[in-house]
Formats: C-alpha cells, structure tokens, sequence
C-alpha cells in the first residue's frame, strides 16, 4: 500500500511506520490522520506481522495536529470533534487492540496527538532530547487521543493534571522518571536500540497478544475478574506450539525458535 504523508516498510515480521512530513514536524494532518487509520486497520489483519515499530522522519517526533492544514474544520461553528470520531479515534482503539506490540521510538518533540499516539504504544523508548508536551490548553482545548484516560494512569492524577492545564514541555529523562516512558537513550543510539527492541518483539511468542489483552483489561476488571481471564488466557496458550517450544529450549538451555503460533 502506498501512502504520502506516511511511509510503511514490513520486514522479515517487523512493521515500521514512519510518520513523514519532517518539513512539518510530522503535524497530523486530516489526510496523514485518514493514512494511519487505514494503515494501522491494515496491521491489525495481517499475520504476517509480528511487531510494529512507530517513529517520526526529521528532527522531530510529531508536533500534535497540523493548524495550518486547510482540511480542519474553521469558524465559530466548527466541529472540532468531528475528526476525532471519525480518525482519532478509532485509531487509538485499533492501536491498543491491535495483537503485535507496538515500540515507539521518539525523536525531538512529541506534543498534542503526538504525544498520544506515544502513549497509545506500549513501549516508548526516547533520544536524549525528546520532550513531551500536552499542548492542548495553549490554543482553548482539551487533550484527546486518549490522553486523559492514559496519562493519570501511567503518571498519577496530579502530574496528569498539571501536565494538562499548564502545557509544559517535559524532557525525555524526566518523562521516564515519571513512569510516561520506558528508556532514554542517547540520540545517535535512538533507531538502532529501538529496532533491536522490536526485532525482540517480532521474534516473540504469541504469548505477546495475550499479555497486552489482560493488561488492556486490568484498568476494568476487579481482581476476581482478571484471574478469570489470566486463567483463560493461559488455557488457550498452554496448547500453543510457542509454548511447547519455550519449555523445550528452557530444558535444553537454548534460546527459543517462537513462531507466534
């Protein structure tokens, strides 16, 4: 499939979206906004994947949605949630459901929806001068993308508060002292230690599907609730040839062959 304000690659089970208007800072227009929906949709389908791998072109990560694109609704009657429901948001529902992980590799700024698709990964490793910035509240509107449901969760209600009603930006390593990232590491290191961390995940059990449905559905479940599910889940992978194979190479002391099945 071929896009133009995104580019995808698929090798050897790996996906790598790259977010692609650098001259742009990556700003999320209505198309690149309609490209991700479909590309993502597109993943979720696709057995051949095993890993996704989420980056931006350029100096920066994404600088939120792009202001100046002639597509976004203008005039006092706008809808301003129209786009959401129609793109946004089923895109970050199609991201957390979707059975691979994803890696997020941040480089330069991750503001606005930018920084909600960071959080919509799950796992975000970052360069040394990334930063992160909830911008909403610099131009009269509300995060979205999920990032009030993500953030208070992954930072604690008053960090996610202020985060949100003061707009400041927040560099990489103190972003993961909080909890909101993974790793920092330096920028020159950034693609090729997040490449090594998604070819880890492309080579994984499909254990890995199962992992982020329950941790997708702690956030509801009381403790009864999830060791119900923990205990299906753990059922149906128990009869998986992965399984078999991970306590074959664990008794052999190799490294496991996983073949996600």
């Amino acid at each position: 499939m071929t896009y133009s304000t995104i580019k995808l690659d698929i090798s050897d089970r790996l996906a790598t979206i790259t977010l692609n208007q650098p001259d742009k800072l990556n700003a999320v227009s209505r198309q690149m906004a309609g490209e991700l929906k479909d590309c993502w949709q597109s993943l979720a389908g696709n057995g051949s994947v095993r890993a996704v791998l989420l980056t931006g072109a350029g100096r920066g990560f994404c600088a939120g949605a792009d202001l100046s694109d002639p597509d976004r609704a203008q005039g006092a009657m706008a809808d301003s949630g129209a786009a959401l429901e129609k793109l946004f948001n089923p895109m970050i529902r199609t991201m957390r459901a979707l059975p691979q992980p994803i890696i997020a590799a941040v480089n330069g700024v991750a503001a606005g929806v930018g920084m909600s698709f960071v959080l919509a990964s799950d796992i975000a490793i970052a360069g040394r001068s990334a930063s992160f910035l909830q911008a909403f509240a610099r131009i009269g509107l509300v995060p979205d993308g999920g990032s009030t449901w993500f953030l208070p969760r992954l930072i604690g209600d008053a960090r996610a508060r202020a985060m949100a009603m003061l707009a400041q930006q927040i560099p990489a390593e103190k972003a993961q002292a909080w909890g909101l990232i993974w790793d920092v590491v330096d920028d020159a290191a950034l693609m090729d230690s997040a490449a090594a961390l998604a070819r880890r995940l492309a080579d994984g059990p499909l254990a890995l599907a199962s992992i982020k449905t329950a941790l997708n559905a702690a956030h509801g479940n009381d403790l009864s609730a999830q060791l119900d599910l923990e205990r299906d889940l753990q059922r149906e992978l128990g009869r998986s040839e992965d399984f078999k194979e991970g306590v074959a190479a664990f008794l052999a002391k190799r490294p496991a062959q996983f073949k996600g099945r």
